[in-house]
C-alpha cells in the first residue's frame, strides 16, 4: 500500500522540481512531493524519511540564513558545492557522469536511474545524501556518526537530530502553524524593544521584545520545536529555550517558574505551556523582582557557523493578527 502510494505521488509531482514548477504548486502539494522523495529514498537506502527530513529542513534553514548558499529551486534543501558533488580535482564542476565523478571522488550518485548523478536533480541529491549516511549505518547511534563526519561540527548534529525526532513525533512536514506566546485573554503589552541598550553587566543590545503581563501569565509555544535548553541565566533567570525545524531557536526568559513536565528533550507544539511570566534574572539563581514581571521573547537563527539575534516583533504582530482572526471564525 505505501509502495503504491509513493508511485502515485512521484507520478503526479516532479521528481526534481525547478523554482518555476513549485510556485505553481499549494504548500500542501508542495509537502507531498518532499514525502514522496524521502519514503521512496527510505525504501532503497535505509535511512527513515524523519530523518532525511531533518537533515533537509536543517539544509533548508541554512539557505534562508546565509547568501553565500543558492536560493533552493526544488523539493530538496540539501546543497552540495560543485567541489564537493564532482570531486575537488574534477575539471568538469558540472559532471553529472557517475564514473568520472567517482574517479576523482566525487560525491554524487544517480538516485532516480537515468545514468546521471546531477546536482540539481532532487532525486540524485537526496539518494547521494543519504547512501552517504548508509555507509555508516542505519541506526540512530551511526546515523549521528555519519552526519558529524560530513559536517563537522556538534551542532549540526544536534540540531537535525531534534529535527527528526519532530518530524517522527507528529509524522508530517506541515509544522507551519504559529501562535502567541501568551493566551491573548490575559491582559499584556508590548512594543518593538529588539536593538535597545541594556546596562545589567555591561552594556549590550536587547535581543528581543520585553511582553508585560501579570505575575503567572501562562507562558505558550509559539512553534512545533524541542526544548533544547532550561534553568537559569544570571541575565534572563529561569529560561527556557525552545529549537524549531526551521533552526530558529525561540528564548523565552525571566519566567517565575516552568510548567511541570517540560524538560529538555521534551517536543512541544503551538500553544504548550511551558512556563509562567515572572521577573527573574540579573543576578544569583533565585534572584527575583529587580523589574517588572514580563516574558523576554527572543529568536535567534543558526547559519552553520554562529546563531545571532533577530528582531521577533515581526513575527509576533503576526502571529497575534492570525491567532485572533482564528478565534472569530
Amino acid at each position: 500500500m505505501m509502495t503504491a502510494l509513493i508511485l502515485i505521488c512521484l507520478t503526479v509531482l516532479p521528481a526534481s522540481g525547478s523554482a518555476a514548477v513549485l510556485d505553481e504548486l499549494s504548500s500542501e502539494d508542495i509537502f507531498k512531493g518532499r514525502m514522496a522523495l524521502y519514503k521512496k529514498t527510505e525504501a532503497v537506502t535505509g535511512i527513515p524519511w524523519f530523518d532525511l527530513a531533518g537533515i533537509d529542513s536543517y539544509e533548508r534553514g541554512l539557505r534562508r540564513a546565509r547568501n553565500d548558499l543558492p536560493d533552493e529551486e526544488g523539493f530538496i534543501g540539501i546543497f552540495f558545492s560543485p567541489e564537493k558533488w564532482t570531486g575537488a580535482e574534477n575539471p568538469d564542476k558540472e559532471d553529472t557522469n557517475p564514473l568520472s565523478i567517482s574517479l576523482f571522488n566525487g560525491m554524487g550518485l544517480d538516485g532516480d536511474g537515468d545514468g546521471l548523478a546531477d546536482q540539481n536533480n532532487d532525486e540524485d541529491v537526496l539518494f547521494t545524501f543519504a547512501s552517504f549516511l548508509a555507509s555508516y549505518g542505519t541506526d540512530n547511534d551511526n546515523i549521528r556518526i555519519g552526519l558529524w563526519n560530513y559536517y563537522q561540527r556538534d551542532k549540526a548534529v544536534e540540531l537535525i537530530t531534534g529535527h527528526s525526532k519532530i518530524y517522527r513525533h507528529f509524522g508530517t512536514l506541515d509544522l507551519r502553524k504559529r501562535m502567541f506566546p501568551l493566551p491573548l485573554q490575559y491582559n499584556y503589552s508590548y512594543q518593538s524593544t529588539w536593538g535597545h541598550s541594556r546596562g545589567w553587566g555591561g552594556r549590550r543590545m536587547h535581543e528581543g521584545t520585553d511582553l508585560f503581563a501579570g505575575y503567572g501569565t501562562p507562558v505558550r509555544s509559539t512553534t512545533y520545536g524541542i526544548v533544547e535548553l532550561k534553568g537559569w541565566n544570571k541575565f534572563g533567570g529561569w529560561r527556557i529555550g525552545i529549537r524549531d525545524t526551521n533552526n530558529v531557536y525561540h528564548y523565552y526568559a525571566h519566567l517565575t517558574g516552568f510548567e511541570k513536565g517540560v524538560e529538555r528533550g521534551t517536543i512541544v507544539e503551538p500553544g504548550t505551556v511551558v512556563g509562567y511570566v515572572g521577573s527573574s534574572g540579573y543576578g544569583k539563581p533565585g534572584t527575583q523582582g529587580k523589574f517588572p514581571p514580563h516574558l523576554h521573547y527572543g529568536m535567534y537563527k543558526d547559519n552553520g557557523y554562529f546563531e545571532w539575534s533577530f528582531d521577533p516583533f515581526p513575527s509576533l504582530r503576526a502571529w497575534e493578527r492570525l491567532e485572533r482572526q482564528a478565534r472569530r471564525k
